[in-house]
């Protein structure tokens, strides 16, 4: 039977209608405080990890089994196992040094309600790869966590989500006001523990934020609700301590309330700067995500000289190995070493022209001595995305075109690195040295992988220690 759209965003029980319109319905708006129910996003058995414990680890695979994912997945430790719920999530994530835990990183994803996912907890660990037949839910999935890193980074719902209703939980029906919508999460570790981030999107009539939660150990320090449908805001309430108690103030309803608070509270009272540190660790992880979708068509041109930061569809892939060959010689030796495994024929190393009159950048393989090179442009679409994604995982924020935030120290973020379809037009071989590429970096912790894969890869990741395996069934 097909929930009410109250449902469809919230699962909360139903509450009487107040005398003035208040979308109690919507999301329940409880004060910040001490724990309390949530209603917001009912937790599913066992979706959060244990504090002090990274999901991904053994523990953190046993509770996402509790809760489920749709219909037919579940969480395991170990290889992934098929069974009569379905394909089964393998998470061994490896143990990371003290430091590395410390880096503020979005360590478990929630998709309560959004498009085909319902009560969908995943743990994530360094390297997490999504796998599943084709509409199991993968893009949907990394397309959530990009939409929360932008609305961390500032951007309104409109640009995150350019069509909402498409994201609205199939079979959800519109309430007496036509109203539908969606909930995503995610937990953020870091230095205050992991802290606890959730949202209700309306998507209809009017795309707008109907309720929003920031908490740490079941402590509320922030909440948000609709109160009144005829203004574009919401009434927040985060905590002050002190004879005050909560501070209530009123907030866009198009943008992430957590990313506002720097700007809005002072700091002055222990409980305002529990609620800072919280919202800092989670705009920090946020903001520290580089969603890339190599296009081998846009990396085969010369390009001009720029800043040499690398763009989402890496088509200034040249001017970047220029920057890497002359400021980054290790990285890039191991780009080169990378590149020998991955593109085929004798590779010596990595080469770029660029004309002294400040013409346009062409990168090529050296091929050694006595050998011409070979631009990047004769290269096939699997070895430019190859190169590319081996660039991005080895060479870190300073050359990518990501703004992450500058409350903390560049060496206590980590960036996160999104990529739907990763081996997308690559071969074995070259999808298991990106893997090994891959372990590499994020096995220093200052960078991490969720990506989704195709079935090759998904087996071939399977054997590995140290990759989380998210099998998604349709």
């Amino acid at each position: 039977m097909d929930a009410p759209a109250a449902t469809a965003l919230t699962d909360a029980p139903a509450v009487p209608a107040p005398a003035t319109p208040v979308d109690a319905a919507l999301v329940d708006a409880r004060p910040p405080g001490p724990p309390t129910p949530d209603a917001l996003v009912p937790a599913p058995r066992g979706d959060a990890a244990p504090a002090g414990r990274l999901p991904g680890t053994a523990a953190g695979a046993r509770s996402g089994a509790r809760s489920g994912v749709g219909a037919g997945a579940g969480v395991a430790p170990g290889p992934a196992a098929a069974g009569p719920a379905g394909p089964a999530v393998a998470a061994a994530a490896p143990v990371l040094p003290a430091h590395a835990t410390q880096r503020p990183a979005v360590t478990e994803l929630r998709l309560s309600a959004f498009a085909s996912h319902r009560r969908a907890v995943f743990p994530l660990g360094p390297v997490t790869l999504f796998a599943g037949p084709s509409g199991s839910g993968k893009s949907q999935t990394l397309a959530a966590y990009e939409a929360l890193a932008g609305l961390g980074s500032g951007a309104t719902l409109e640009e995150v989500f350019p069509d909402p209703r498409a994201l609205v939980p199939d079979g959800a029906v519109p309430d007496a006001e036509r109203r539908r919508g969606f909930r995503v999460g995610c937990t953020v570790g870091g230095p205050v523990g992991p802290v606890r981030l959730d949202l209700a999107v309306q998507a209809e009539p009017a795309l707008r934020v109907v309720g929003e939660r920031l908490s740490v150990d079941g402590e509320i320090l922030l909440s948000t609700a609709l109160r009144d449908p005829g203004r574009r805001s919401v009434q927040a309430a985060w905590l002050t301590g002190g004879s005050v108690g909560v501070t209530r103030a009123p907030l866009p309803d198009d943008r992430l309330g957590t990313a506002l608070l720097p700007l809005r509270v002072a700091g002055a009272t222990a409980g305002q700067r529990r609620v800072l540190a919280a919202a800092e660790q989670v705009v920090v992880a946020l903001r520290s995500v580089f969603p890339c979708d190599p296009r081998p068509e846009r990396m085969r041109a010369p390009v001009p000289p720029g800043e040499g930061r690398l763009l989402g569809d890496c088509a200034n892939l040249a001017d970047v190995l220029r920057r890497t060959r002359h400021e980054c010689g290790t990285r890039h030796a191991l780009l080169a070493e990378a590149a020998r495994a991955g593109c085929a024929g004798v590779v010596a190393g990595l080469d770029v022209r660029a004309p002294a009159a400040g013409g346009p950048v062409t990168a090529l393989l050296d091929r050694g001595p006595g050998r011409p090179g070979t631009e990047l442009g004769r290269l096939g679409a699997g070895e430019l995305r190859f190169l590319a994604l081996a660039l991005v995982l080895l060479t870190g924020p300073g050359v990518l075109a990501v703004d992450p935030a500058a409350e903390l120290p560049s060496a206590r973020q980590a960036l996160t690195v999104l990529a739907d379809g990763l081996d997308r037009d690559m071969d074995r071989r070259q999808s298991a040295e990106l893997l090994r590429v891959a372990l590499l970096a994020c096995g220093r912790g200052h960078v991490r992988l969720v990506a989704s894969v195709g079935e090759e890869c998904a087996g071939a990741a399977r054997l590995l220690p140290g990759v989380s395996m998210v099998d998604l069934s349709s």
